[in-house]
């Protein structure tokens, strides 16, 4: 999987919870592929204090705007664990390919991701209209 996960921030309680959903002892967050891809992300991203994260990046329940760098066509979606993902309706899991590309990305930076037939995806993050934490939310 190729993911580069330089320059991701995330926050320390963003960081604990998906530490958890990840190693959670059921073991059916993901397969193990992903998994371990997704540990990487963790492993390798800048942890900051919820108060101290910048407003311009992607945190868990941010809702954000992206630019398909194909076809230039945009769509908000919302950042969510698994139990609040409704895809149709924008809210899509942090556990998906989409999801956790742009965790932890700021605004102007470029997520891509693989699609479920190996094709490849690109957006550019275009806005961040809600982030919990610039709203003084440290506890979502």
């Amino acid at each position: 999987m190729d993911l580069s996960y330089l320059d991701r921030t995330l926050t320390e309680l963003d960081h604990v919870r998906l530490t958890h959903l990840l190693y959670r002892n059921d073991g059916s967050a993901l397969p193990a592929p992903q998994a371990a891809a997704f540990a990487d992300l963790l492993d390798g991203a800048l942890v900051v204090p919820s108060r101290r994260v910048a407003p311009d990046v992607v945190t868990m329940y941010s809702r954000v705007v992206l630019r398909d760098v194909n076809s230039g066509t945009e769509s908000t979606v919302t950042l969510t664990y698994p139990a609040d993902a409704e895809p149709a309706e924008g809210f899509v899991s942090v556990l998906s390919p989409i999801g956790w590309s742009v965790l932890g990305l700021p605004v102007g930076a470029q997520a891509q991701w693989s699609t479920p037939d190996g094709g490849r995806r690109a957006a550019e993050i275009r806005a961040i209209l809600f982030q919990p934490e610039a709203s003084g939310d440290y506890t979502i």
